[in-house]
């Protein structure tokens, strides 16, 4: 009993005196706790910083080379096919005449090697920034983990191995795009003549728009160059000023601890962002110029095109000084180059960025400017966390592709010759699998988001896609206000059970007639033509969207992959247990020697 009261006498003392301290060095304490965790951060800042450098300089030459030896292989080795495949849809075109196509041949090699030239510089920037930058990036990205142990060993890890996958991605999207993507938009091209589509020019007017496409490269590339240099320290100024702004009222970026560090590697790497934006300004210049041989060809005015070279660089200095919060307007003359406005359907409008689009009424209205990410206060971290990410809408479609595709399995709709054949990229079944069956999964999700009574596209998950917490991202606008107009009127038809089947035909079958009748789900056609040209619209918007979709080179490479996932389970669905390792092996061969046959041209 006397060893408690003995241990409770000696620890009264000690816990007066550290309330004492408390009490009395309250604010000091708090203070040396501050600095304390500012310490940590820069130190932390700095390990990070150096371990980054470290890692770009051993990772990012290999990288680098990686994403430029690819794309410049790609880039030179398919350009005697684009010659070919150019100059073939060219002269096969029904929609332009014979002095047109004659223009076209005659600036060929000058757009070769404008080709070469943006591709070949394009690919050694983004190999470069890939290559070093990124291994930095991942290095700070580690810091978000809650725990610490976690926190360093993906601060070691993240962006080595993972950076150099990245750039055989690249370059095998890229090599999707050059060799699948672009024959399609050269056969669209040819096709263009079946829409009653047809363009002319008068032999008369060849010089004009020759003189005026010189005119535009001579005067606005000086000067868009001008412009920009000019602007970029005000630019590099204001994107610090708006970061440290951030930093000291922890806002945007900086409004969580965890994301502290990537924000002030922005803060380094700012002056980066400034030079791609000088970049690009001097580069959207080149085609700021051509287009001026287009105005005198539409407005059938040698004066409206030479106006529209000097009303592009008022545009573009004008354009600058909003995005900089400098004077509005510009010092310098806006001469009309229209006689008239050319409407736009509302249909293809997206967003906010339909007033600024009908603005000037075709698609260089807004000239090119730098690339100026908002200076306006940033949006939080948790607003951006509410924001559904492009990964989580790919995924989705990908998972639903890969569900319908095993509904039709086992129905026998889709089989492994179709699939097989796809791959190889060549057969008559190539638009059921390719086109239709992303397609008929996409109706199905529309269709799920109208019975659940949703504001916008509901995806599998359980997340719906709106307006207001889509993507930032301006490739998926181009597709997401068509979708909705498009969900839209399927909402107002009111599609019945019968009518839901015969467009589930008219999808997964690419509305040829001849094939869909495989597909045995209680319906024929539709007796009421009206409503049957309806349905058949909607599907032909549903297709085409599909269509539009498939061309991107990301998009190709990740439905390869549904397709040789239920090639698999086509396989050992069809019970072929000895023959399916034959199959595989073979079927690998095959589609590893045609890995890069070209879609039809």
């Amino acid at each position: 009993m006397d060893m408690p009261a003995s241990a409770s006498g000696s620890s009264s003392p000690l816990g007066s005196l550290v309330l004492w301290v408390r009490t009395n060095y309250a604010e000091p304490l708090n203070s040396l706790k501050q600095s304390v965790r500012i310490a940590h951060v820069v130190f932390a800042f700095c390990s990070a910083l150096f371990l980054g450098g470290l890692k770009a300089l051993v990772v990012g030459p290999v990288a680098a080379a990686l994403l430029i030896l690819g794309n410049v292989g790609v880039i030179l080795g398919l350009l005697p096919t684009h010659v070919a495949w150019t100059v073939y849809s060219i002269v096969k075109t029904n929609c332009i005449n014979a002095v047109l196509k004659f223009a076209f041949l005659l600036v060929l090699p000058v757009l070769l090697g404008l080709w070469l030239a943006i591709g070949i510089f394009g690919s050694v920037l983004v190999g470069v920034g890939y290559g070093f930058v990124t291994p930095w990036v991942s290095t700070f990205e580690a810091f978000r983990e809650e725990d610490e142990a976690k926190k360093y060993f993906h601060s070691i890890v993240d962006g080595t191995w993972s950076t150099i996958k990245g750039s055989c991605t690249v370059v095998r999207d890229f090599g999707d795009f050059c060799y699948h993507s672009y024959p399609l938009y050269l056969k669209e091209f040819r096709e263009k003549s079946f829409h009653n589509q047809s363009y002319s020019i008068r032999l008369i007017e060849l010089p004009a728009c020759v003189v005026v496409a010189l005119m535009g490269l001579v005067v606005d590339i000086p000067l868009y160059t001008v412009i920009a240099l000019i602007k970029s320290p005000y630019m590099l100024f204001k994107g610090w000023q708006r970061l440290l702004q951030d930093l000291i009222s922890r806002e945007g970026l900086f409004l969580e601890t965890a994301c502290v560090p990537v924000a002030g590697l922005a803060i380094l790497f700012w002056p980066l962002v400034v030079v791609g934006s000088i970049l690009l300004a001097i580069v959207s210049s080149i085609f700021i110029g051509l287009y001026g041989s287009v105005i005198v060809y539409q407005e059938r005015s040698f004066k409206r095109g030479v106006a529209f070279i000097v009303a592009m660089v008022a545009e573009f200095d004008e354009y600058t000084n909003d995005w900089l919060y400098l004077r509005e307007g510009s010092i310098l003359p806006k001469p009309r180059y229209r006689k008239r406005k050319i409407s736009h359907s509302a249909e293809f409008s997206v967003g906010s960025s339909t007033t600024r689009g009908a603005k000037a009424g075709h698609v260089f209205s807004e000239a090119p400017a730098l690339l100026v990410p908002s200076l306006a206060p940033s949006r939080s971290v948790r607003e951006v966390i509410q924001e559904v990410k492009m990964v989580q809408i790919w995924s989705d479609m990908t998972k639903s592709c890969e569900i319908k595709g095993k509904e039709l399995i086992d129905a026998n709709i889709i089989t492994t010759f179709h699939l097989s054949d796809w791959l190889q990229t060549k057969g008559a079944t190539q638009e059921t699998v390719g086109i239709g069956l992303p397609s008929y999964a996409f109706l199905h999700t529309l269709l799920n988001s109208i019975k659940a009574g949703s504001g916008g596209i509901l995806l599998s998950c359980g997340i719906e896609v709106t307006h207001q917490n889509r993507p930032q991202d301006r490739l998926l606008d181009w597709f997401f206000h068509p979708i909705m107009v498009l969900m839209e009127q399927i909402k107002v038809i009111k599609l019945k059970d019968d009518e839901v089947r015969f467009l589930e035909k008219l999808v997964l079958f690419v509305g040829n007639t001849s094939s869909r009748d495989s597909l045995d789900n209680g319906f024929m056609a539709h007796q009421d033509p009206i409503r049957s040209a309806q349905i058949q619209a909607i599907s032909r918007r549903l297709c085409g969207i599909t269509r539009s979709v498939s061309k991107l080179p990301t998009y190709r490479r990740r439905f390869r992959q549904v397709i040789k996932i239920l090639l698999s389970y086509s396989l050992e669905k069809e019970g072929y247990s000895e023959r399916g390792r034959s199959y595989r092996s073979h079927s690998s061969r095959s589609i590893s020697s045609v890995e890069i046959v070209p879609a039809e041209v």
